[in-house]
């Protein structure tokens, strides 16, 4: 056990970071970021500093900050520096220089020289050890880069325990995935606040960049998220701490990071995650309270926005509540606040924020008097932000803080002012916003009026004054106390002033007015004060009868722009004075017009105190019969008195009639009385009933009320009454000849006369709209008024008019809304007077002015006269403009392009173009098909048009295509209106074609075409004679053009125009195609320049109105011949003859056809139109491949496929009409197939379209559609046809039922032909159609076949003496042999000998006949194959002879392939004995007809045991062995010289190998006692069965057996060594009696030898060691040593003797064939010692010890050879001797001496 030192020893040893052991302090020493551990380990400091200093250098150009450190951490002190050797306090310092360097590096870690400088750190102060933390925490937002696995791989084993989620990222040196990092700061509150710090630090030393502020925004609101959701807890108190826990946590960071105002980026993050804590978590509103305090703390101009956004979503989940005040500070100060909160609406929820927001604002308001907050909340209020409960909660706070409002805050007042502004504004604010504050008025509970006194503004709107409540408290005790004396002294005052006279309605109505009314607006709210004040001296009460003071005052007072509650206070004083006595008989009609005014006000009070007036007046009239004196006669508008007065019946009836019976519905709704009168003065001759007849007022009277009441409207001047009262005038045209203009037409004239101030001054002062009046007094024209227009010309020609723009506008709008109602005359003055206006050069103050007249001209409708004017007019102009010289310089000019220049810069055209532009799009504005009468002028004016842009060289584009587009819309009401006739000899046409030609502008070309076309359809006589200039230009401009107006435009010309021509070009009697060339040629050359979406469509549309019967044809031709059939081109010309009928397609192949065959004519004619001629060598053939390209592919369109054989099935005339165009078609194309033949290419061509034109109908559509070809008697038409119907069969399914049933229905008409017709050819092509149906169909209807092919097998055809009709013959027999099986059999008899026949005549001759002799053979294989019994007896012997002589007769590869094949089915199919007796007997042929008939044989025998079974092959033995036997017989006759053929060695050896192999294929199937007679018979055979005297023969036999039996013993080794004792005694006779000298006894001693050692090698059973056999054999083997001398023995005789030796595994037989050999060792010839010796070496190396026991007996010779006289027998010796040391481990030395 330990001691305790020990322990605490090991405990300092494990914790240092120093270490005395040389291998660990080399590990450390190699920990690297850039170079590997080994490279790293023997760097020295000075190497490293030189490198990762340059990386600092270059970081220090990149970042002047980085200089900082080169005298601390990169100084080059640095290299002597040792942590290890450092104090604590410098270790501290340095520590604090590395995480700066670190924060600061943290930017550039993607960088190479930012790795070197870390690099350095790490080698030289190993800050991976001592500053792990920060080092890791530098590298983790680059934790998907190389450097940060290389970072990891150097840590050290110990490392902050915030980082131990690293661990498996170490081990496997992977890098870390966002999603461990995330996990970790969510579970691992340490980590997250390690890597927050580190990003608080790098803000506050500005050392942060993107990468680290991204970073850890994205883990720390993942994590806060994750946190929140792992905190959810069901139990609110739990939920509540740890909500408290996590704001803990994360609020400091937080807190700090939303006020770093100079890193805005963390500002972001900071409300990022905040939001979701205010999202996901429970905050209560205390913190959500301070976190918005701390935002707007810390926003700044970059971060508002994403501020805002935060603060909304703080605020949606906070309570309803105002927000705090810093907030509310800070907000106000944002720029255009309420439209960014709209913005942020679109995505977020933003009402509480707002509702929060506006109510702090009003807070502020009401308690610092902060104006500025103003606009904000009305901007909140009017944006739609909010909801309707929230708009009325910080409306009614609005309000309540106006009525808080007092003169300490608002001493001055102008606030009050501003909310009152606010307050109307928004009451009279349209939408869902206006609609809430009008209900919140409704709700609310104090009294209105004294806050719209206060606020001397009219608070509510119309709507909500009428819906108040009737039974409100008029008024209110609302002033003061200590506002009471003020208000006492001020009517002290006021009773000093004397009585006033004058009348308020006077234009000026003086100071005195605003003072007192001043006073009454305080008075107004009691009833005490207003007593007061109606009784002071200065209003002259007691004088109002007379004296028109103090009913004015009243008057303008509730006509005047103040508090409700005034006008109704000013009401009652008048109604309650003029019920007074003194009243009684005055006459006061003067106040009825501003009853009238005030029966029109929008609130309801002060229409229902105006309807007690009007009755107490009513009272008055009926109270007196007549009244006396006149209310203000003399002095009520001053010097004027009442104008037009009224007697006292009219008077009686208005009041009575009029006024009266509407007051309570006037009262109700504000608009009433205006149609109250105006039902009372116009005429009531309609009206019906006794209250209308009560009602009827005369014409006098009506007229003396009209005057009367706009007698008041002239005079009054007060503009509110002037506008109420023209509401009704205005809508009274005239009254007996009196019109309203003559009556009002003053007011107009005083209007207008007032300059802008004064009437905004005026309007001002009434808070009324200046524009509403200017509407007013216009309005009092009527249409026709002579006066009244000219009033409105001089007007509009005055330059103080101009000033105003509004009345102006309001001159010109009711200009337009008179116009429908003028006569033809005054419209006409007025269009000349504007259009001489719109024409004149403007001042700056006239601009306006002139922009309106061209407005009415292009708003009114011009008449026709009126347009012809305008248009006659620019005649002249451009005349003018044209010929007169601008100066003298330009008349000395000579040259037409400095003309031009001159043209174009006088002021004169430039006018005359303005004008010109103006009137013609007057012309296009007014409808122009209204007006068709302009048609000429309009053709004038663009012929104009073109001559003045050639002289001025400016297109004029703009101004052609206006007059085009009028003219075009004329052309409907030419055509449905047959009295308008367009002039055709005025060259319309001509004018039209030049348009276009000359024309660069898309949009002119456009319209020009579109007229073209529309005239065509109209009058086409005015344009076809200048059509075809058209469309030649159209091919280079609009058919290039992408738009779909521009496709729209050509589709239109195409359809209108080439009808027309065409039938002309039929009328004429010329070829419609060669006439249109020109037009064709257009269209196809501009056809690679028409966008791609619009060729198809176009094109088309150009066949259809051409007619495709007659011109596709030509298009298709034309296009090939153009662009050549590439993939593009036949892709479009299929597409688009697709897009027509079977019968079209056709019809157009045909012509084309057609086409192609006139090119090869003498004299062309079509196609020299339409393609051109070319005279060079082949020019014609390349015109024609051109278009034979595209014929196929036109053929082979599945389309037409599909609709011609839906066509062809219906089987009705329409089918009939396809099948003569189908054989017309076929017809064509075989006939210039037969023109083109000797040209390769084009004949191909026509090839590939007939196979494709075939493939159209099925196979009984086309046999239909070709009989009538059939018929013909043109043979080679009939021939083609049969040709093209055996292509067509290829083609056929063979599951096409309809297709087998018709093919094999044209069976017997086939077999017709062949029978009756003369012409090989023609039978030749019959017999390929029958072997094309019968092969696919024949098995369907075997009696049809078997007919055919007793005919083919006939003398009408196989007997023919037509070379290649025989072939085709046996070919379509051989077919059908596969197709009749059995049921061919008939014709054997006669097709067999003729066949076999055939097979040797093709032999016959020096050059064999190849197709004869394949077709021959390929009709008996297919004999063999399908009924091989057939082939038996004289019929094999013959095919085999003859095969013999095919094998001999040297013929190509196809042929022997052929022959073989029928051999090998033969071999394969033929029954066993037949074949093998067939093949004994032909044996001689085959040796007669050489190696490759010999060959052959024995392939197919092979073959033939092969395919026999065991039984088979048992019970033809005898044969086969009499085959064997010849075989082996061939080298012997070959000798002789028997054989016809000569065949050499090499020859037979492969004849003889051959054999051998189908020797054993016929062992391997015999079992032993069947084969060991035929082994004995063999060895009989070969050793006896020859005379004696024919040692040749014998020795050949034998070789060729001994070669067997060397194949025989190495195959079957130790299962046949006992047959060893047949060959034995052969063997040894045949050795024993060598003549060497003969070189064929000598290889026969090879052979014997080498057959004995196979069968010593493979003897397994002790067949050798049995004394008898080895007896036998061994003396004789070493006797053949003593032949040493004539022949090699180590090549065969060693051999046999060693593998002898190793069989005989015996002592005594060791030992005797041992001393036999040591005899021969002393043997005279060398060459025998030689050869014994090398056969003891193979002894020695085979049998080793078991060879060696006889060594005694061998050392006397061994010593003895040691001196041998031969050096090759001592050298041998002595390698003997090597091996038997070898073997004995010892040496012999000492046994040799």
């Amino acid at each position: 056990m330990a001691s305790s030192l020990a322990s605490q020893l090991a405990q300092i040893a494990a914790n240092s970071r120093t270490s005395l052991n040389a291998k660990a302090l080399k590990a450390t020493h190699s920990k690297s970021l850039i170079w590997e551990p080994r490279v790293a380990a023997g760097q020295t400091f000075p190497e490293i500093y030189q490198i990762c200093s340059e990386g600092f250098e270059e970081l220090c150009h990149l970042d002047p900050r980085f200089a900082l450190y080169s005298t601390t951490l990169f100084s080059e002190q640095s290299q002597e520096a040792d942590r290890i050797q450092m104090t604590a306090e410098e270790n501290a310092a340095l520590d604090k220089r590395v995480n700066s360097f670190l924060h600061l590096v943290g930017s550039r870690l993607r960088l190479m020289p930012a790795i070197k400088a870390v690099e350095w750190l790490i080698r030289r102060f190993r800050i991976h050890e001592f500053n792990t933390a920060t080092l890791i925490t530098t590298f983790l937002p680059y934790h998907t880069i190389p450097a940060f696995v290389t970072l990891l791989s150097i840590l050290p084993a110990k490392f902050p325990l915030e980082f131990r989620f690293l661990d498996p990222y170490i081990r496997s040196l992977t890098s870390p995935p966002r999603a461990a990092i995330v996990q970790q700061a969510t579970n691992r509150p340490e980590f997250l606040s390690a890597i927050s710090q580190y990003t608080l630090e790098s803000c506050r030393a500005k050392q942060e960049y993107p990468g680290l502020v991204s970073f850890w925004g994205g883990v720390t609101a993942e994590a806060v998220n994750a946190m929140l959701d792992k905190m959810r807890s069901g139990r609110r108190s739990i939920q509540l701490e740890n909500d408290h826990t996590l704001l803990q946590q994360i609020g400091p960071v937080l807190s700090e990071a939303m006020v770093m105002k100079e890193v805005p980026g963390i500002q972001i993050a900071s409300y990022m995650i905040v939001t979701i804590l205010a999202a996901k978590g429970s905050l209560n509103d205390v913190a959500l309270a301070a976190f918005m305090d701390q935002l707007v703390h810390g926003w700044t101009v970059d971060t508002t926005r994403p501020g805002l956004v935060c603060l909304c979503i703080l605020a949606q989940h906070r309570s309803a509540k105002q927000v705090s005040g810093r907030v509310a500070k800070a907000l106000i100060k944002v720029q255009n606040l309420a439209s960014t909160l709209v913005e942020i609406g679109q995505q977020h929820r933003v009402d509480k924020l707002a509702n929060g927001l506006a109510l702090a604002f009003i807070d502020r308001l009401s308690k610092k008097g902060d104006g500025r907050s103003l606009p904000a909340v009305t901007s909140i209020l009017l944006s739609n932000l909010l909801q309707e409960k929230q708009i009325k909660v910080i409306y009614k706070s609005l309000l309540l803080a106006a009525h808080k409002l007092n003169d300490q805050v608002d001493g001055d007042g102008h606030l009050r002012k501003e909310i009152g502004a606010s307050l109307v504004s928004l009451s009279q604010a349209q939408g869902d916003a206006g609609d809430a504050v009008r209900s919140a008025l409704e709700e609310i509970d104090f009294n209105i009026e004294e806050l719209e006194l206060k606020l001397g503004a009219a608070i509510r709107s119309k709507l909500a004054i009428e819906q108040a409540s009737e039974g409100e408290k008029e008024g209110q005790e609302a002033m003061a106390v200590d506002d009471q004396p003020s208000l006492d002294s001020t009517f002290q005052e006021l009773a000093k002033l004397e009585p006033a006279t004058a009348s308020c309605l006077a234009q000026e109505p003086g100071s005195l007015f605003n003072d007192l009314c001043t006073i009454f607006l305080s008075a107004a709210a009691t009833e005490a004060d207003l007593q007061k004040f109606d009784s002071a001296p200065v209003l002259s009460r007691p004088l109002a009868p007379s004296n028109s003071f103090y009913f004015s005052f009243y008057l303008r007072v509730w006509c005047g722009p103040f508090p409700t509650l005034a006008k109704v206070a000013a009401l009652d004083r008048v109604k309650t004075r003029l019920k007074e006595a003194d009243c009684a008989s005055n006459d006061f009609q003067a106040i009825i017009p501003y009853c009238v005014a005030a029966l029109s006000d929008p609130a309801k009070k002060v229409r229902r105190a105006a309807a007690d007036l009007v009755a107490v007046l009513g009272s008055l009239l009926k109270n007196s019969d007549k009244l006396q004196q006149l209310w203000g006669a003399k002095d009520l508008y001053g010097n004027d008195g009442v104008p037009s007065s009224l007697d006292h019946g009219v008077l009686e009836s208005l009041v009575e009639s009029v006024l009266i019976p509407c007051l309570e519905e006037s009262v109700l709704h504000e608009g009433h009385i205006v149609a109250a009168l105006v039902g009372a003065l116009e005429s009531s001759k309609t009206s019906s009933g006794k209250d209308a007849q009560k009602r009827h007022l005369s014409h006098a009277a009506r007229l003396s009320i009209l005057k009367f009441l706009c007698g008041h409207a002239v005079e009054t001047p007060l503009l509110t009454v002037k506008l109420r009262l023209l509401r009704a005038l205005n809508q009274i045209k005239s009254i007996s000849g009196i019109s309203r203009a003559d009556l009002l037409l003053p007011v107009l004239c005083w209007w207008a006369a007032l300059d802008k101030q004064e009437a905004t001054a005026l309007a001002a002062r009434e808070s009324f709209e200046e524009p509403l009046l200017d509407e007013a007094v216009v309005d009092v024209v009527i249409p026709n008024h002579a006066v009244g227009l000219e009033t409105f010309f001089q007007l509009i020609n005055d330059s103080k008019t101009a000033q105003r723009p509004h009345l102006v506008q309001a001159i010109f709008s009711r200009i337009i809304k008179m116009w429908p109602s003028m006569k033809s005359d005054t419209k006409f003055t007025t269009a000349r007077f504007m259009y001489a206006l719109a024409q004149t050069r403007p001042s700056a103050d006239q601009t306006s002015v002139v922009m309106e007249a061209v407005e009415l001209l292009r708003k009114v409708d011009l008449t026709t006269d009126i347009l012809l004017d305008f248009i006659n007019s620019l005649q002249d102009e451009v005349k003018l403009a044209t010929d007169k010289p601008a100066n003298k310089r330009r008349r000395v000019s000579t040259t037409e392009q400095s003309r031009s220049v001159a043209l174009q810069n006088s002021p004169e055209l430039k006018a005359a173009l303005n004008k010109t532009t103006f009137v013609l799009e007057l012309v296009q504005e007014s409808n122009p098909a209204e007006h068709p009468e302009l048609l000429p002028s309009l053709f004038t004016t663009l012929s104009d048009l073109h001559h003045l842009s050639m002289i001025i060289g400016s297109e004029l584009g703009y101004l052609q295509n206006l007059v085009l587009s009028s003219l075009l819309a004329m052309m409907p009401a030419y055509k449905d209106n047959k009295d308008l006739i367009i002039d055709a000899s005025v060259g319309h046409g001509d004018i039209l074609a030049t348009c276009i030609q000359k024309s660069s502008s898309p949009a002119v070309i456009n319209s020009a075409l579109l007229l073209v076309a529309s005239l065509a359809r109209t009058a086409p006589d005015v344009v076809l004679q200048s059509v075809m200039p058209i469309f030649t230009f159209m091919g280079s401009s609009v058919l290039k053009q992408a738009d779909d107006y521009s496709a729209h435009v050509v589709n239109q010309t195409i359809k209108e125009v080439i009808p027309p021509l065409i039938d002309t070009f039929r009328k004429r009697g010329r070829n419609v195609v060669a006439s249109t060339k020109d037009l064709l040629a257009s269209f196809v050359t501009a056809y690679e320049h028409i966008p791609s979406h619009r060729k198809h469509d176009l094109f088309i549309s150009l066949v259809q109105n051409l007619g495709p019967e007659d011109f596709l044809f030509a298009i298709l031709a034309m296009f090939v011949d153009r662009y050549a059939a590439t993939d593009n081109m036949i892709t479009f010309t299929t597409q688009m003859m697709s897009s027509f009928s079977v019968e079209i397609q056709l019809q157009t192949l045909i012509k084309l056809l057609d086409l192609i065959s006139d090119i090869f004519k003498p004299k062309p004619a079509l196609s020299n139109v339409l393609l051109g001629s070319d005279d060079a060598v082949g020019g014609q053939d390349k015109i024609a491949i051109k278009q034979l390209n595209l014929l196929p592919h036109l053929l082979a369109n599945k389309r037409l496929k599909r609709e011609i054989t839906q066509l062809a099935e219906r089987d009705d005339m329409e089918s009939g009409k396809i099948r003569d165009l189908y054989a017309t078609l076929l017809e064509s194309i075989l006939n210039l197939a037969a023109t083109v033949k000797t040209k390769k290419p084009l004949f191909t061509r026509c090839g590939d379209a007939l196979s494709n034109l075939l493939n159209l109908l099925s196979i009984a559509e086309f046999i239909k559609s070709v009989e009538a070809l059939l018929d013909r008697p043109n043979v080679g038409l009939r021939q083609k046809v049969l040709r093209a119907l055996e292509l067509r069969v290829d083609s056929e399914s063979t599951g096409d039922l309809k297709s087998r049933e018709a093919l094999l229905a044209f069976l017997p008409q086939l077999t017709a032909v062949i029978r009756e017709s003369d012409d090989m050819n023609y039978k030749h092509t019959a017999v390929t159609c029958v072997d094309k149906i019968s092969e696919k169909y024949g098995k369907k209807d075997l009696d049809a076949v078997a007919a055919a092919a007793a005919t083919i097998a006939g003398d009408h055809c196989l007997g023919q003496s037509s070379q290649s009709l025989r072939v085709m013959a046996l070919l379509c027999l051989a077919s059908l042999v596969d197709v009749l099986q059995d049921g061919i059999v008939p014709v054997l008899p006669v097709a067999i000998p003729k066949t076999l026949s055939y097979i040797e005549q093709s032999l016959v001759g020096e050059q064999p006949d190849a197709e004869l002799h394949n077709a021959s053979y390929a009709f008996m294989a297919a004999l063999a194959q399908h009924i091989p019994y057939m082939i038996s007896g004289a019929y094999l012997d013959r095919l085999l002879v003859c095969s013999n002589a095919s094998a001999a007769a040297e013929l190509d590869e196809e042929s022997n392939s052929n022959r073989l094949h029928c051999l090998q089915f033969l071999a394969k199919l033929a029954d066993a004995k037949v074949l093998y007796t067939s093949l004994s007997q032909n044996w001689t042929s085959a040796a007669n007809h050489g190696s490759s008939a010999v060959n052959e044989y024995l392939q197919i025998l092979g073959m033939a045991l092969d395919k026999h079974s065991k039984a088979v092959v048992s019970k033809n033995v005898t044969t086969l062995s009499t085959i064997f036997l010849s075989v082996m017989d061939l080298r012997r006759i070959v000798s002789i010289g028997t054989t016809k053929a000569s065949i050499s060695p090499p020859q037979l050896e492969e004849a003889e190998t051959k054999l051998g192999d189908d020797a054993l294929k016929m062992i391997y199937k015999l079992n032993d006692a069947a084969f060991r007679p035929i082994f004995s018979n063999l060895m009989e055979w070969a050793s006896t069965a020859l005379p004696k005297s024919d040692a040749s023969g014998r020795t050949l036999r034998l070789f060729a057996v001994y070669g067997f039996l060397d194949t025989f013993f190495s195959n079957l080794k130790s299962i046949v060594t006992s047959y060893a004792s047949y060959t034995l005694e052969s063997a040894v006779k045949a050795l024993s009696s060598t003549d060497f000298k003969d070189a064929n006894e000598k290889e026969l001693w090879k052979r014997v030898l080498r057959t004995l050692a196979k069968c010593f090698e493979h003897d397994q059973d002790g067949f050798w060691q049995a004394p008898a056999h080895f007896g036998a054999v061994a003396p004789v083997l070493v006797e053949q040593f003593l032949s040493a001398g004539t022949v090699d023995a180590s090549e065969d005789l060693i051999p046999a003797v060693v593998e002898l030796a190793a069989a005989a595994d015996s002592q005594e037989h060791h030992k005797e064939l041992n001393g036999a050999l040591l005899k021969h060792l002393r043997s005279g010839q060398a060459a025998v010692r030689l050869a014994v010796v090398r056969c003891q070496q193979a002894l020695t190396s085979r049998l080793g010890e078991e060879w060696l026991q006889a060594l005694p007996e061998m050392l006397p010779y061994i010593s003895e050879l040691q001196d041998d006289d031969d050096e090759v027998v001592e050298r041998e010796n002595r390698r003997w001797i090597v091996e038997i040391e070898e073997k004995l481990g010892e040496s012999l030395d000492s046994m040799l001496q």
